[in-house]
């Protein structure tokens, strides 16, 4: 039985005991439980109708984020990976534009888009804009093999994660211009694996809620990469030890 159906099917158990209970106390000519009774009772069955929708909500969740970001091996196979590429991108109402091409694909704010990119059948594409998408690492496999993809903007993804930036290497040729600002799940062991991207060119990293002193980080990723132009805005770029930072907290605390 599947997760959801058992959940119901638990849900539904418990809801049949407690009609039960409810008629036993009426028809009996015993008095009725005390109200501490009878408002635990009425808790406990809210609680687990409230558990149960947030569980189904949490399932839905993810089962819709694998499938937004599965891979597009059908229209691979007939259309070849140019075109999956795309149409993978404008699914998660992204954007993109083509090498040589100066028109960009983009959805409208009804998630719709023109169907003109199919007249592309074999052109690579060069920039990609996935900002404010649900692209994750499951979904980049479908941008893999993009060996002319010069910029990817990933500003404010929610999957975005370390994990994502491990498997960008698949870019090192190619990547010039990468923009990771806003994503709230990549942390500073993340940002090492951008070592790779030797011919990265502009890097934005500005508000990266996981970083943990910044002013270190930026000049790590300068080191890591001299070639490269890093921004960096929206952090405190003073380099605190962590005794120090420890004692303001403290202070704050008191």
């Amino acid at each position: 039985m599947s997760a959801p159906l058992t959940y119901l099917h638990r849900c539904c158990q418990r809801s049949v005991f407690l009609v039960v209970a409810r008629r036993q106390w009426s028809t009996s000519s015993a008095s009725p439980p005390p109200l501490y009774r009878r408002l635990l009772l009425f808790l406990t069955q809210r609680f687990y109708d409230v558990e149960m929708l947030l569980r189904w909500r949490s399932q839905a969740k993810r089962s819709q984020l694998q499938k937004k970001n599965v891979y597009y091996s059908y229209t691979q196979r007939f259309y070849g990976p140019d075109i999956a590429s795309a149409y993978y991108i404008l699914s998660l109402k992204g954007g993109f534009r083509y090498v040589g091409q100066s028109e960009w694909f983009r959805t409208n704010q009804r998630g719709k888009f023109s169907w003109d990119f199919l007249n592309h059948k074999n052109t690579p594409i060069e920039e990609a804009d996935m900002s404010y998408t649900i692209i994750n690492y499951t979904g980049l496999e479908n941008l893999e093999r993009q060996r002319y993809l010069r910029t990817l903007k990933l500003k404010g993804c929610p999957e975005v994660d370390d994990w994502f930036l491990a498997r960008l290497h698949m870019f090192q040729d190619s990547l010039e211009e990468l923009d990771i600002s806003h994503c709230p799940r990549i942390t500073t062991g993340g940002l090492a694996a951008l070592r790779n991207l030797k011919g990265l060119k502009h890097l934005n990293v500005s508000s990266l809620p996981g970083i943990s002193n910044p002013g270190l980080v930026i000049i790590l990723l300068e080191e890591m990469l001299p070639q490269c132009q890093i921004t960096a805005n929206g952090y405190d770029h003073n380099l605190r030890t962590v005794e120090e930072e420890e004692e303001e907290q403290m202070q704050r605390q008191r």
